[in-house]
């Protein structure tokens, strides 16, 4: 993808790696709209100097106003990130929390596809253009901690692939971001600081560069990730095993 000139929207860019995504793209000469439903993430998106659209991608209507704004207010827009997301842990042997998994699946996996859907005509008409989509490792390897989580990150990892070869022979890219563990508050105010996950500038800092050094990159991923990523392709045995260890660090 380009990386400059471009009119770029990210969900849930209030915090975490949809923030630094925003304020790393701004930077680089592109207009950023930060899409979020927080009013205090927005206020401090706006202190940024960032472009701010208040919107709830779990809310199938409120997608279809948020893609209407956009083409009204930011006619240029041709490069979508979907980052919102939201991760909670589940205990399924006491039965689970439906609106949990509601909540998960409406938001993580219906609010991309969603919104693609919608701004699919506009984002066609554009000379170039890209659509980001972040995944997790867990959408390799998942978490047996957070099942609909990891669940719905497998299947953006199978629509980035579906959308990718529709889009073929089109301008637009569709470019996955799958991050590994990374310091952010997806998962609660201790994974900020947990010294187990990747500093978030750092991942940010190795996205950015894997973005400029190939134009043409469909997978982004950085050395962190690489164990999740690749775990099944050394047979059942060894991603077994590494199921195993994973769970057993993580407990």
């Amino acid at each position: 993808m380009n990386m400059t000139g471009n009119t770029i929207l990210i969900t849930g860019g209030g915090s975490g790696i949809g923030l630094a995504l925003a304020e790393e793209f701004a930077r680089m000469d592109n207009q950023v709209i930060v899409a979020t439903r927080s009013p205090e993430k927005l206020k401090a998106a706006e202190e940024r100097g960032l472009a701010t659209i208040s919107a709830d991608v779990s809310d199938s209507a409120r997608i279809q106003a948020l893609a209407s704004r956009v083409i009204l207010e930011f006619p240029q827009t041709n490069v979508v990130v979907h980052n919102a997301a939201v991760s909670r842990r589940e205990d399924l042997v006491r039965g689970g929390n439906p609106n949990v998994q509601e909540e998960t699946v409406a938001t993580n996996l219906l609010g991309p596809m969603r919104l693609t859907t919608a701004l699919m005509p506009h984002l066609l008409r554009q000379r170039s253009g890209a659509i980001l989509i972040i995944s997790s490792g867990l959408a390799f390897v998942p978490s047996a901690f957070v099942p609909t989580y990891s669940a719905t990150k497998a299947a953006l990892h199978s629509y980035a692939q579906s959308l990718r070869f529709q889009l073929r022979d089109t301008p637009i890219r569709v470019i996955e971001i799958p991050p590994p563990y990374v310091q952010t508050e997806l998962g609660g105010r201790s994974q900020a600081t947990d010294p187990n996950a990747m500093p978030l500038r750092d991942f940010i800092s190795e996205v950015m560069e894997i973005l400029k050094s190939d134009p043409h990159v469909e997978e982004v991923l950085v050395k962190r990730v690489l164990p999740h990523r690749y775990a099944a392709e050394h047979g059942r045995e060894n991603y077994d095993a590494f199921f195993e260890k994973y769970h057993s660090r993580v407990m």
